[in-house]
């Protein structure tokens, strides 16, 4: 199958940020959030961020839709940064799509919990954290 896929990304690939250059070639869509069953960690030292869903205490997250072309998810998902990888996710108004997860288990081990402020980009903005 040669069709582009949409990509559900909140951190470091959003536009402006280290890593977006590895999404050059592909579609950016519009600003969107999740559903509200997912929570964010801060990983390392505010080096990206890290979601995973919830079945209860779940906050919605801002970040950005792109299609993206199969070689260029290739590329995208080989460029993620340690246990970073691609799921599904649900958004709010556009239902399932694939987005950037991180386990849940590593998440309280690897970081803190920054939920609270429904977004990489709001939290960097407050925190002054790395970008």
């Amino acid at each position: 199958m040669t069709d582009a896929s949409e990509l559900y990304v909140n951190g470091t690939l959003m536009r402006g940020l280290a890593l977006h250059a590895n999404l050059d070639g592909a579609e950016f869509l519009g600003e969107v959030c999740t559903e509200p069953r997912y929570r964010l960690y801060s990983i390392g030292a505010d080096e990206h961020p890290g979601m995973f869903e919830v079945t209860t205490g779940g906050v919605a997250v801002a970040g950005e839709l792109y299609r993206v072309p199969p070689a260029l998810m290739c590329a995208v998902d080989a460029g993620e940064p340690p246990h970073l990888y691609r799921g599904r996710v649900w958004l709010q108004d556009r239902g399932e799509t694939w987005g950037i997860l991180y386990p849940e288990e590593l998440a309280a081990q690897n970081g803190r919990d920054i939920s609270e402020y429904g977004g990489w980009r709001a939290y960097l903005a407050c925190s002054g954290g790395r970008r």
